[in-house]
């Protein structure tokens, strides 16, 4: 078996499994994955509601950051019969799953934000 460790080893036996890991890891890893699956965490919304909560991202990237949350099983994309149709995302089972992560890593983001600003102040005065 291949895990994450050994993919930053060098001479790895699988590199088809690391690349898969690789690649899991920038989809769940960018921004608006992140702010989607911690969003939704909170129950399931329609686009726009989706849209209004997180306020920086286009129409564009919202609908194509679903589309491959959807396509990994993170979240469920609902048609509601009704007219006109209405959709609605969920996180499935998987995505509730990697919500546990998520919210430690934006709990460790909003402890330690200030430290990091002020680090960052510091190294561009000094630079």
């Amino acid at each position: 078996m291949v895990d994450s460790r050994t993919c930053t080893r060098s001479g790895s036996s699988d590199a088809a499994v690391c690349s898969a890991i690789s690649d899991m890891l920038a989809r769940i890893g960018d921004k608006w994955s992140l702010l989607i699956v911690t969003t939704l965490g909170e129950g399931p919304l329609r686009f726009n509601e989706l849209r209004r909560q997180i306020t920086d991202i286009s129409q564009k990237m919202l609908s194509s950051t679903l589309k491959v949350l959807e396509r990994d099983v993170l979240v469920q994309r609902t048609v509601q019969p009704t007219v006109p149709p209405q959709v609605e995302y969920a996180l499935t089972d998987l995505g509730r799953e990697l919500l546990h992560p998520v919210s430690a890593l934006a709990a460790w983001t909003a402890a330690n934000t200030p430290r990091i600003m002020a680090a960052r102040a510091g190294y561009d005065a000094r630079h």
